[in-house]
């Protein structure tokens, strides 16, 4: 096999032309990102929101979901496999994070808390739930769950946060299991902290915080939501074909395990 044949072949299992693409949180940061890296990979993306403005892709289909309610999940996934046949991909990126400002965990009301918890583990949760009986039909899918790289650290001031992310790594490794023999993978994608619009805007992150987080990486700059759209274009590859329960850490060199 010449070279050249080499790279054509991993070329084409890297095309997701054809592929239907559901990602939660798509209007804006992470999810945006990630949507938009799809689309371009030749995918169908439908993307699940609140929040839609101006600004987000004209190409990626907007539908208003709130996926913290099951009965608004269930009428939006079934709307959406009526109309395009089928989802194949599932990224679940929804997620209280840049709104949420650290503070010790004593100040955390009981509220606060069962908010975060609701939109960062609920809705990956009846996401998934309503997508895999066609996957499982099928013998095909992939799940990709944004989890974040403190689950392998011990960070303070944001335990709320934090532990819905490390409740997103055991969902992961749990479904990877449950799901496996359907030929389903499930994947989690852990992120650093990434300069985001809502980051940027969000008081309790200043510029020395941002700055200091960046210099202590390996590679000494700031994360951006561009940074980890390729690694959810590949886990939802063929070439991943064989990878399920892992957590794949894109924060340009902080945390290891």
């Amino acid at each position: 096999m010449s070279p050249l044949f080499r790279v054509i072949e991993r070329r084409s299992a890297m095309d997701l032309n054809g592929k239907i693409v559901l990602v939660t949180g798509a209007a804006t940061g992470i999810g945006a990102a990630i949507a938009a890296e799809f689309n371009q990979a030749g995918a169908s993306v439908v993307g699940f929101d609140i929040a839609w403005h101006d600004r987000t892709a004209s190409d990626i289909e907007r539908i208003h979901c709130d996926v913290t309610d099951a009965d608004s999940v269930k009428r939006c996934v079934a709307d959406t496999e009526s109309r395009h046949g089928r989802v194949d991909i599932l990224v679940n990126n929804a997620a209280m994070a840049s709104s949420v400002t650290p503070k010790p965990f004593e100040e955390i009301s009981a509220e606060e808390w069962e908010k975060v918890m609701t939109v960062n583990t609920l809705a990956p949760f009846l996401c998934s739930q309503a997508v895999t009986p066609g996957m499982r039909e099928r013998g095909w899918g992939r799940i990709i769950n944004l989890t974040s790289a403190v689950i392998f650290q011990a960070v303070p001031f944001n335990l709320h946060y934090f532990s819905s992310k490390g409740a997103i790594a055991v969902m992961t490794r749990s479904l990877a299991r449950e799901l496996g023999s359907d030929g389903i993978t499930v994947n989690g994608v852990a992120p650093g902290m990434t300069v985001t619009e809502g980051i940027e805007k969000n008081g309790g992150y200043s510029q020395e915080m941002l700055s200091q987080i960046a210099n202590a990486r390996c590679l000494p700059r700031e994360e951006r939501a561009e940074d980890l759209a390729g690694i959810c274009t590949f886990l939802a590859s063929e070439d991943a074909s064989f990878i399920t329960g892992q957590i794949v850490t894109v924060d340009g060199g902080m945390a290891f395990h």
